[in-house]
């Protein structure tokens, strides 16, 4: 009546993958869950959708508050608005623009200059020189070298430090990794932002005209409402047919081991075939604000690294692993992150509760093993002791799809993407499944960048 224009949310629930009424409901939570929403809300100011699909694994979801809190708040080497600008920076680089908008609450909340948000060229020359790690950390990391660091330490005026190099790395792979989370669980802005609300006039039912002059047609409500409900014996053979190659592989292990030379192999040709799984959907995905300013060179994307005759040496976690080498590095120059990435990658990894889908008591570790290890594997490191023969056996195309578009190009995620592997699988299985990916991504990332920290060290 007073002619104000009143926003209304656009979508229904943390995600657009997953049906509102299978996530978990705030107000209807445990003890345990409401601490780590408090929490959350202390961090952001808010309770952010990425908490509410998080949840689902609050161990996890603990661990990844620790971190956040910690980079972004705490004693550390850089000034509170550069890491907001880094995490700005970062998601951008796959138009994360959910990220990217709570970054820029983040950054001017803190007292950042609002002329930087015009675009990187008017941020300082320190972060514009971090533009190139940014970009190839998040698309092509196997190309970073310890020339590349020497840059940036040794640029006089605008020169970072060991210490602030260290903070700026884990910032960029934090948040290319959860910009895979948040592609790949189709998270919804919320409503105050962005993307995440339309003005319309209220209607007398909840579903008037207006909702598809707004593009909500209600329809996705009742496919998944009549799909979710009634398991297709397809879909649950699935299910048996996974759990049945898991014990084949089992016996297939206590019997015979096979030579260092077979294994080098094997690990060629998953690595050669991880190439020509590319992602279904060729539609480009457009910005939905325009993120590309806060960075260069925007048609750089992700490429396989032996494509075009371009060799790129395997990288064995047997010279240089994240336990042995990289955790003490970031630990040193950076106290205490290095024990909570540690947490981090850790509990993702370990994280079972024994089940798949309608089955209980299931060990899944081989499972988890065989996703981390393809994600490692596209990235072109190899584990010497895994058989890597085992990745096509437990690992369908359709799954393979989704995990390198998750970890690769998320921004080209889809719902059907997300739909289509392990159909009978609960969403909390699917949203652990985005977990192993994210943390297995950010140590690719992580360790790559690392290396070459550690090469221009000694």
């Amino acid at each position: 009546e007073l002619g104000i224009r009143i926003p209304r949310p656009l979508g229904h629930g943390p995600s657009r993958f997953i049906p509102e009424k299978e996530t978990i409901q705030v107000g209807n939570e445990d003890a345990m869950m409401h601490t780590l929403f408090a929490d959350s809300f202390a961090t952001l100011g808010r309770l952010d959708n990425v908490t509410l699909v998080m949840v689902f694994h609050p161990q996890y979801l603990e661990s990844f508050l620790k971190t956040q809190h910690y980079l972004l708040q705490m004693d550390g080497p850089l000034p509170l608005h550069y890491r907001h600008y880094i995490g700005i920076m970062a998601a951008a680089r796959h138009q994360c623009s959910y990220l990217v908008n709570l970054h820029v609450n983040g950054f001017l909340h803190v007292g950042g200059d609002p002329k930087w948000l015009n675009g990187l060229e008017n941020a300082p020359q320190k972060l514009q020189n971090l533009g190139e790690l940014n970009k190839m950390l998040a698309h092509r990391p196997w190309l970073i070298t310890k020339e590349h660091i020497e840059q940036l330490l040794k640029t006089e005026e605008n020169s970072w430090s060991l210490a602030e190099l260290i903070h700026a790395v884990v910032l960029l792979t934090q948040y290319h990794s959860l910009a895979s989370f948040t592609f790949g669980c189709g998270i919804s802005p919320e409503i105050d932002c962005e993307g995440g609300h339309t003005f319309r006039p209220p209607s007398v039912s909840n579903y008037c005209i207006c909702d598809i002059t707004n593009g909500y047609h209600g329809v996705d409500e009742i496919h998944t409402s009549l799909t979710g409900s009634i398991p297709s014996t397809e879909s649950v053979c699935e299910v048996e047919a996974l759990m049945e190659k898991m014990k084949q592989l089992q016996e297939c292990r206590d019997e015979e081991e096979a030579s260092q030379e077979e294994m080098a192999t094997r690990f060629e040709r998953e690595k050669r075939e991880s190439m020509f799984v590319c992602s279904s959907e060729d539609e480009e995905s457009a910005p939905t604000r325009d993120v590309s300013r806060h960075f260069e060179d925007t048609s750089y994307g992700y490429k396989d690294f032996s494509r075009h005759g371009m060799h790129v040496p395997t990288f064995r976690v047997q010279d240089y692993s994240w336990e042995d080498h990289g955790y003490s590095l970031v630990n040193r120059l950076y106290p205490d992150v290095g024990q909570l990435l540690d947490e981090k990658f850790h509990i993702a990894y370990n994280l079972t509760y024994n089940t798949m889908a309608m089955h209980k008591d299931v060990d899944t570790s081989m499972l988890r093993r065989a996703i981390w290890n393809y994600i490692h594997c596209m990235f072109g490191i190899r584990y010497d002791d895994y058989d890597y023969g085992e990745i096509n056996q437990l690992l369908d195309r359709s799954f393979k799809v989704y995990i390198k578009t998750v970890v690769c190009t998320p921004e080209k995620t889809t719902k059907r993407m997300y739909d289509s592997f392990w159909r009978q699988f609960e969403h909390s299985e699917k949203v652990h499944v985005n977990l192993l990916l994210v943390e297995a991504r950010m140590q690719a990332e992580l360790l790559y960048a690392l290396r070459a920290i550690t090469r221009y060290m000694t």
